[in-house]
């Protein structure tokens, strides 16, 4: 019943929440309430209001923030569309700046959460736009150095770490009122930079500055998992990271955190060369809209490395065709990825193309190493030398590429393995060049020749090929 006092008990609850969260969302009044956090991510959605007055902005933002902030993100880029057309409100408003502002920056942390930094970005320079007073100007910069940094660009996202950082240490906000998202954007520069020291110190501010909040304290062992794979601790990474997925912590965590934890699993196993095991990691994973976690990018690098390099262009086509909404962070190592492949399939322009576009955006977006990490070292240099010969522009930021390459590349490894050939298919391998046909094969191997055939069905597959004669080439080719 409408009037009962429960219901009237309840509207309260959430009147109170909406409030006292929507007034802490900026520092300098202290911080949301996990109670109240929880209640409001729980909460329907506001209904869309005939006039945006301040009231029903600042609802929704703690609404927007709490589902952010909690993992109740299942309706997806759908609640903003709900309200927004790009960043423009979809009724009349009669907004203080400051509230379109705090509307605009919860609508970005949103979009970043549920994996659309791109998106996210744009809602923190709308907020940015409208901020009139310093605790907004600082969230506003937030979302946007976790948006930039989601996307790739580096250098932006450590500007607005930095004029964060300054309106917080001018106004002597308390250490605990530091934004999350803030935190999150620095631990992603340092992995993509390799600072390792980097990345223990925001793990320590994350545990440090609020030890009760569970989200934050996993957060925190995350980043502890990321600095162990950098550092290349491979074991203690994995055990730890296991912990974490399949813990009892994972039901009070971030699915974009959870969401890295399986692609630094996947990394952790690409490095040992389990690259079989890498893929079935992956296997479940759902990319979001924005592929602010891309699982084709991420399953990109086994198949590279167990030479399914047909099987790696049609996986990651859709991520070209779509690159105009495709995250950058994402989009750099799959066209690098892509590039090596297509000069294996002996597609030389496609390749040199792929290479010359991700070199392009490392160079505009403030460079990492990471995206080469497990490339084959031979393969990569040889499409430098061809891109730099067309573009000599590019030269310096190669160089500056290729000190570092030997240390991040892959193993070499004989051609059979690379393929992903078991031993039995490493050795029929081999007599396929000879003159035998496949029953003497199979009398020689003391087996069936059906079980000849399968397993020469199953090499021709991961070679991509479809004849005996085009297997022997592929494997002559791949050995030189």
């Amino acid at each position: 019943m409408p009037n009962t006092q429960r219901s009237i008990d309840a509207r309260a609850a959430f009147h109170a929440a909406v409030v006292t969260t929507a007034a802490r969302l900026a520092p300098g009044h202290g911080i949301p309430e996990q109670r109240h956090l929880a209640l409001l991510a729980e909460a329907p959605p506001p209904p869309l209001p005939r006039v945006w007055t301040d009231t029903a902005a600042l609802t929704l933002a703690a609404v927007l923030v709490s589902r952010a902030r909690r993992d109740a993100l299942s309706e997806g880029l759908s609640l903003i569309d709900r309200y927004f057309v790009d960043t423009r409100l979809t009724r009349e408003a009669t907004l203080s700046d400051d509230a379109r502002a705090h509307l605009l920056a919860a609508a970005g942390e949103y979009c970043c959460a549920i994996g659309w930094p791109q998106v996210g970005a744009q809602y923190g320079a709308e907020a940015l736009l409208f901020a009139d007073t310093d605790p907004v100007r600082y969230r506003a910069h937030a979302v946007l150095a976790l948006g930039h940094a989601l996307n790739g660009e580096y250098e932006s996202s450590e500007n607005d770490r930095a004029a964060a950082q300054a309106l917080f240490t001018d106004n002597a906000w308390p250490d605990d009122e530091i934004d999350y998202l803030v935190l999150l954007a620095e631990s992603l520069v340092a992995a993509a930079w390799m600072q390792p020291e980097r990345l223990v110190a925001v793990s320590t501010i994350l545990h440090e500055t609020r030890p009760d909040d569970p989200y934050w304290d996993y957060s925190a062992r995350a980043i502890d998992v990321m600095r162990g794979l950098v550092e290349r601790d491979y074991s203690g990474a994995l055990a730890a990271n296991w912990q974490l997925s399949y813990g009892s912590r994972r039901h009070r965590s971030h699915r974009m955190i959870r969401d890295f934890l399986t692609c630094i699993r996947s990394d952790i196993l690409v490095a040992r060369g389990e690259y079989t095991e890498a893929l079935a990691t992956l296997f479940s994973g759902q990319t979001p809209p924005g592929h602010g976690i891309c699982f084709p990018m991420q399953r990109s690098v086994a198949l590279l490395l167990l030479g399914r390099d047909r099987e790696l262009l049609a996986e990651t086509e859709a991520c070209v065709a779509d690159e105009t909404d495709h995250c950058l962070r994402t989009l750099t190592p799959t066209l690098l990825r892509r590039a090596i492949a297509f000069a294996r399939i002996g597609s030389a322009r496609r390749a040199a193309q792929s290479m010359e576009a991700a070199l392009l955006l490392i160079s505009r977006t403030g460079g990492s190493i990471t995206p080469f990490i497990m490339l084959p070292l031979g393969e990569t240099l040889a499409l430098f030398d061809e891109v730099v010969s067309a573009r000599p522009e590019l030269g310096p930021l190669v160089t500056g590429i290729r000190d570092f390459l030997p240390s991040v590349a892959a193993p070499s490894l004989n051609p059979a393995e690379a393929i992903g050939l078991t031993p039995t298919e490493r050795e029929l391998a081999v007599l396929l060049s000879s003159d035998r046909n496949l029953a003497d094969i199979a009398r020689e191997r003391g087996v069936s020749l059906n079980t000849v055939k399968s397993q020469v069905r199953s090499i021709y597959a991961k070679l991509g090929v479809s004849g005996r004669a085009e297997a022997v080439g592929e494997l002559l080719r791949r050995t030189f």
